[in-house]
C-alpha cells in the first residue's frame, strides 16, 4: 500500500466503535471544549502537561515490559495512584493538567498481539525472526528488552518482518485500538480540570536517525474517529503534513506535529536543504512552518537546546547531552561534529533566520516544550519520583543508574544519562482541548526539565519598570506580544518584560538569561547569552562580564538541598543593548535553578549504592526552563507577512 492509500484509508475509516464511544460521555467531554467553561480574558496561568507518553500499545514499550494501558496513564496523570508494572505504587505529588498519549503509529499494539498469540500460530507464519522475538519476550524481561532492541534496529535498517511492516495487515488492528483509546480519552477529558488529547507518534527513522514527530489533535472523538494514525517508517515528513491537511479538510478539525528528540537525528532534523539535498523551496518551508509550530527541546533521552561545540561562549550550554551526543538512536551511526547544527534547537532557530532571508519564509520559527517520552505509562518528570524510561529501569531496579541502556548494544550509554524530564507548560485561558491546543498553535508555551516554575515574557518597545506597578499582564498583551509572538522593527531597541517564579514545591532560582540569535550585517548568524537578572545582584556583582556562581547547598550523602541561596522570584525589563535597525532576530528566555540532586543521587542514597565517578560528577544539576522565542523582523518583511496571512 502506498502512502497515499494509507492516508486515504485513515481518512475514510469511520469505525462504529468510534461512534459507540460517545455512550456514557457527555457532549463537553467528547468535543473540543469550546463553550463549556468560563474563560479568562487573557491566559491566566501555565497549564502543565506531557505530550509524549507511551503505553502498552506502543510496539517498543510493551516489549520493554510495560503492562499499563491508556486508562492507567490517564488515571496517573490526573493524580490517582496506580500500580506500576514492576508492582510498586506510583503517584504524582501534583497532578498534571493535560496529557497526550502518543503511542507509535507503526505496529500499534503489534508486540502485545505477538506476545499473546499461541506459539504454534507464530511458528506457522514461517518467519524465524518473529518466532525468535516471541521466545525472547517470553523468556525473561532482559531477553524481551534485547528483542525490542533488535526490533528497533531492524526498523532503522528497513528489515522488519512483513507481518510488522505491511500497512494493510495493520489497519484492522489499528482501527480497534485507536477507537478504544478515543473512548477512554473522552471519559477522562473533563473541561476545566483535566484535558485528555488524542495523538500518536509518527516514527520516521532513516538508518536509525530519529526524525520522529508527535501528532496532537485539537478535537474530540466526533472528528478523530474519522481517521487512523499515519504510519511513519515508509513515509516522509511532507507526506505527514499532507495527511494532517487532509484531516483538517475532511473533518474541520485541527492537528499539529511536534518534532522531538532532535539530538539523535545525526543532523537531519533541522537541515538547510530539502531531504534529498537540493535547495530548500519556499513552499516546503511554509508547509513545515504551518504544520510544526513547536518542538520538543528536552525529554528523558537528553536535552536538545544547544551543545558546547555550537555555543562555546555559553557557560550553561550542554545540559543533558552526555551519552546522547555519541550517535543516533540505536547507535548504528556516530554523530560527527558537522552534524550537530541539525541536532540542536538554538542552531535551528538561527538557521531559520538565514533561510527566511533567502526564501522569505522561516521553516524553523517554532516554540519550545518539554515532555517525557516515558514508555512506562507514567508521566513522571520529578527527580525524586522518576519511574524511568521503561520498565527495565523503574525505581525497583537498584542498579538502573549503572545499567547499559543502548537498544541492542552495550557501549556508550548508561542509565544515568537519562533525564527525569521534562514537561510542557501552556499559557491558556482555561483547561480545555481547544485552549491547550491553541496555546501550542500560537507558540505561547514553554519547556522545563521537570520543575514547574512559572515563566512569562512579553516583547514590545515601550515597557519600563513602572509597568510592574500596574496590570502588567494586560500591558503585555495590549502593548506587546507574548512568547511565541512577532515584533515588527520600529527603529528602536525592543524591550522585554520577564517574570520568573520558582516552582512552589521546588528550588529557588539562580538567574534569568535572554538568548538572542540574529543575522549580522555580513549575513552570518550570531548568538549571545545575556544574564538579564539574577539572585543577590547586590552581592554577586559581574566579574569579567560573568555572573559568579550562585553556590551549591546539595548534601551528597543525603540527597538534600536548602533554599538558602537563590531567589523565589526574579523579574526585570530588559532592553537589547546590541540592537541594530533592520536586524532579523529572535529572543528566548532561559531560567536556571540553583543546584539540586538528580534522580541518580536519590537512587544512591535510597539503595546505598556507589555511583561511578562519571555518574557522581553529574548527580547534581541546575534544572531550567526555556520559553518560546519572540521574533524581531524587519518592518517591511513583517508587514508583507501579515498581509499574506490575512489572505
Amino acid at each position: 500500500m502506498t502512502w497515499k492509500a494509507a492516508a486515504l484509508a485513515g481518512i475514510a475509516s469511520i469505525s462504529l466503535a468510534g461512534c459507540d464511544a460517545l455512550s456514557g460521555v457527555d457532549e463537553a467531554q467528547s468535543g473540543d471544549g469550546e463553550g463549556t467553561i468560563e474563560l479568562a480574558e487573557f491566559p491566566d496561568r501555565p497549564y502543565w502537561g506531557d505530550t509524549h507518553l507511551h503505553t502498552d500499545n506502543s510496539v517498543d514499550a510493551f516489549g520493554f515490559g510495560v503492562r499499563l494501558g491508556p486508562e492507567d496513564a490517564l488515571r496517573f496523570a490526573s493524580g490517582e495512584e496506580v500500580t506500576a508494572t514492576t508492582g510498586v505504587p506510583a503517584k504524582l505529588a501534583r497532578p498534571l493538567d493535560f496529557l497526550v498519549i502518543a503511542d507509535h503509529s507503526d505496529g500499534l499494539g503489534a508486540t502485545r498481539r505477538l506476545y499473546d498469540a499461541p506459539r504454534i500460530g507464530v511458528q506457522a507464519m514461517g518467519d524465524e525472526t518473529m518466532l525468535r522475538w516471541y521466545d525472547m519476550m517470553h523468556e525473561s524481561p532482559e531477553q524481551s528488552q534485547r528483542a525490542i532492541g533488535e526490533l528497533i534496529t531492524a526498523a532503522a535498517n528497513g528489515t522488519l518482518p512483513e507481518a510488522m511492516s505491511d500497512p494493510e495487515r495493520q489497519i484492522e488492528n489499528t482501527t480497534d485500538i485507536w477507537n478504544t483509546q478515543l473512548e477512554i480519552l473522552d471519559r477522562y477529558n473533563k473541561p476545566g480540570s483535566f484535558t485528555a488529547l488524542a495523538g500518536f507518534e509518527w516514527t520516521l527513522m532513516p538508518d536509525g536517525n530519529n526524525l520522529h514527530r508527535v501528532v496532537m489533535f485539537r478535537d474530540g472523538s466526533d472528528r478523530t474517529s474519522q481517521i487512523l494514525p499515519f504510519p511513519g517508517l515508509s513515509n516522509t515528513a511532507e507526506q505527514l503534513w499532507d495527511y494532517m491537511s487532509a484531516y483538517a479538510e475532511k473533518t474541520g478539525g485541527k492537528a499539529l506535529a511536534i518534532p522531538h528528540n532532535s539530538n539523535l537525528s545525526n543532523g537531519m532534523m533541522f537541515e538547510m536543504t530539502m531531504p534529498d539535498g537540493s535547495a530548500m523551496t519556499a513552499e516546503y518551508a511554509a508547509k513545515r512552518a504551518a504544520a510544526e509550530p513547536v518542538v520538543e527541546v528536552t525529554q528523558i533521552k537528553g536535552d536538545s537546546e544547544t551543545h558546547p561545540l555550537l555555543s562555546p561562549n555559553d557557560e550553561m550550554a550542554g545540559y543533558g547531552v552526555k551519552g546522547w551526543e555519541l550517535g543516533n538512536l540505536p547507535l548504528t551511526a556516530r554523530t560527527e561534529p558537522e552534524m550537530l547544527g541539525g541536532n540542536y534547537v538554538r542552531e535551528a532557530l538561527k538557521r531559520g533566520l538565514s533561510l527566511e532571508e533567502q526564501l522569505g519564509v522561516n521553516p524553523y520559527a517554532f516554540g519550545m516544550i518539554g515532555s517525557t517520552d516515558s514508555h512506562t505509562s507514567l508521566a513522571t518528570g520529578d527527580e525524586d519520583n522518576f519511574f524511568g524510561k521503561h520498565t527495565g529501569n523503574e525505581p525497583s531496579v537498584e542498579d538502573r543508574a549503572a545499567a547499559a541502556q543502548n537498544l541492542g548494544t552495550r557501549e556508550g550509554r548508561f542509565g544515568w544519562h537519562y533525564l527525569a524530564g521534562g514537561y510542557a507548560a501552556a499559557w491558556a485561558r482555561g483547561n480545555t482541548r481547544a485552549e491547550i491546543f491553541d496555546a501550542f498553535a500560537r507558540r505561547e508555551v514553554y519547556a522545563t526539565t521537570g520543575p514547574r516554575m512559572s515563566v512569562r515574557i512579553f516583547g514590545g518597545f515601550d515597557f519600563t519598570d513602572a509597568d510592574w506597578d500596574g496590570d502588567w499582564v494586560r500591558a503585555g498583551y495590549t502593548r506587546g506580544v507574548p512568547m511565541g509572538g512577532e515584533l515588527a522593527d520600529k527603529g528602536s531597541a525592543p524591550s522585554f518584560m520577564i517574570s520568573a517564579l520558582k516552582d512552589p514545591d521546588g528550588a529557588n532560582l539562580d538567574r534569568v538569561q535572554v538568548v538572542k540569535g540574529w543575522i549580522d550585517a555580513s549575513g552570518e548568524a550570531q548568538e549571545q547569552v545575556y544574564d538579564a537578572v539574577w539572585s543577590g545582584m547586590e552581592r554577586r556583582a559581574l566579574s569579567g562580564g560573568k555572573v559568579p556562581s550562585v553556590g551549591d547547598t546539595v548534601d551528597r550523602e543525603t540527597a538534600t538541598y536548602t533554599n538558602g541561596i537563590g531567589a523565589a522570584e526574579l523579574r526585570t525589563v530588559w532592553t537589547d543593548p546590541d540592537y541594530s535597525e533592520g536586524q532579523r532576530a529572535f529572543y528566548y528566555v532561559r531560567v536556571i535553578e540553583i543546584p539540586t540532586p538528580r534522580w541518580t543521587l536519590f537512587d544512591a542514597v535510597r539503595f546505598g549504592i556507589t555511583l561511578s565517578d562519571a555518574a557522581m560528577a553529574d548527580a547534581v544539576a541546575q534544572e531550567r526552563a526555556y520559553t518560546s522565542p519572540i521574533w524581531l523582523r524587519p518592518a517591511v518583511v513583517a508587514t508583507a507577512t501579515a498581509i499574506m496571512e490575512e489572505g
